[in-house]
Parts: C-alpha cells; sequence; structure tokens
C-alpha cells in the first residue's frame, strides 16, 4: 500500500517512486482556516457569492448558498424600507387609492395644504427632509379643496396619519403643527409619539424652548414683583 507508513515506502518516496506524502493539517489550523474562509464569504455580495461557487468544494456551496440566502433577505428588506423617500403630491381622487388603501404595514403621512399659507409651505418642507430620512413610511401632500371641499384655512396646516386605512394622529392648524418656527425634529418627535416613525432623538427637541419660556415668564414675574416693592418703596409717606 503505497500509503503506509513503512521504511520501503519512505525509501520509494525518497527516491520519486512514490510522491511525498502530504502532512496532516493540524485541527487547529484546520478549524482557522475555515474561520477565514466563513470570514470571506460574509464579505461578498450576491454577484461575487455566484462567482465563488465553482472555486469551493461541496461543503463550502452548501456555506455559500447559506450566505447568499441572508443577501437575498437582507436586499429584500432594503428594498422594503426604501419604498417610499420621497414627499409625493395627488389629488383628491387618489385619496383613496394612495392612503386608505396602502399596504396595511405602511405608515401614511398626508399633509393638506394651501400654497398661500406660509405654515403650509413651511411643513412641505420639513416632511421632505423627513421623507427622505424615513423612506419606508409613505408620505404624501394634497391640495385641501380636492380631498375636502370648504375646508377653513384656520384648520391649515392638516397632517393626518393613517395605519391600515385608519386615522392614528392627526395635528390641526398651526399650533398643533407645532409654529411657524417648527423645527424638523420637533416634527420628528411628534410623529414618533404617534408611532408613524422610529426616531433616534431620546427626548422632545421643543422641550427645551418651553424650558426658556417658562424662565422667561418667571423673571419677568420676578422683575415685577421687585418693581411693584421698590415703587412701594420710594412712595412718599402720606400722614
Amino acid at each position: 500500500d503505497p500509503n503506509e507508513d513503512t521504511e520501503w515506502n519512505d525509501i520509494l518516496r525518497h527516491f520519486g517512486i512514490l510522491p511525498l506524502k502530504e502532512k496532516p493539517k493540524d485541527e487547529a489550523e484546520e478549524i482557522h482556516l475555515q474561520k477565514e474562509a466563513e470570514k470571506s464569504l460574509e464579505k461578498m455580495n450576491l454577484e461575487e457569492l455566484k462567482e465563488a461557487e465553482d472555486d469551493y468544494d461541496e461543503a463550502d456551496r452548501k456555506a455559500i448558498e447559506m450566505y447568499r440566502q441572508q443577501r437575498l433577505k437582507e436586499w429584500y428588506c432594503l428594498q422594503r424600507r426604501q419604498k417610499y423617500g420621497e414627499l409625493r403630491e395627488i389629488c383628491g381622487e387618489q385619496y383613496v387609492k394612495e392612503v386608505r388603501n396602502a399596504p396595511e404595514d405602511a405608515w401614511v403621512i398626508i399633509h393638506l395644504y394651501r400654497s398661500c399659507i406660509p405654515m403650509c409651505l413651511l411643513v412641505n418642507e420639513r416632511l421632505s427632509l423627513l421623507a427622505r430620512k424615513f423612506p419606508e413610511v409613505k408620505f404624501l401632500k394634497a391640495v385641501v379643496n380636492t380631498c375636502i371641499p370648504n375646508y377653513h384655512d384656520k384648520c391649515l396646516p392638516t397632517i393626518l396619519v393613517y395605519k391600515t386605512g385608519e386615522i392614528k394622529a392627526q395635528f390641526i392648524g398651526v399650533a398643533e403643527c407645532g409654529g411657524m418656527y417648527l423645527k424638523v425634529e420637533e416634527l420628528e418627535w411628534k410623529l414618533a409619539q404617534v408611532g408613524a416613525i422610529e426616531t433616534g432623538l431620546e427626548e422632545n427637541p421643543r422641550k427645551d424652548i418651553v424650558n426658556m419660556m417658562t424662565l422667561s415668564v418667571q423673571n419677568t414675574s420676578a422683575r415685577d414683583d421687585t418693581n411693584t416693592k421698590s415703587s412701594d418703596v420710594m412712595k412718599p409717606c402720606i400722614s
């Protein structure tokens, strides 16, 4: 048997009659090589995994198929998350299809507006930024008259939040929508509070403004109180 470790076979190998016997790989080395191969597979995209199939044995091909399925799943998830990504204009005729009949797993945020109202233009600008930041959410806008005839201007802007064809939240009028100095982070916080988006904000960005307003009111009251006491001291004593 040419594979046996005998003295005669060693002589034959020495003179090149038999091929040199391969040294058995150390078990730790094999594990290390396997892990390195898995690491290289983890970094490959779908195209690279397809090209690599011919370079690996049957056992490795199973690993390649596993990673290929994983990449496909990741790709489908990414495509789903990036389904929208913009603030899109619709009209009243599209309302049922785009809003009420939207996919059940999709949040829909629609802004009813008039272009002649400055606050509406500000809200459109803020929603456009949020639409790019949260592409998995469907952001829409519609001129209010195309959806609701005779809608009163004092109720604008109006932001409606839908899920599964039902209204989950609404913000009606300038104050509820955040005021004329509305920042995009403040609107993001509002929408996150009703569950429409998943924000990374840890607290209400408007909290500092509220605290400053409260402090300002307290300081004003303190000054008025001090001025009143000072006036009392300066009053002449009439007997």
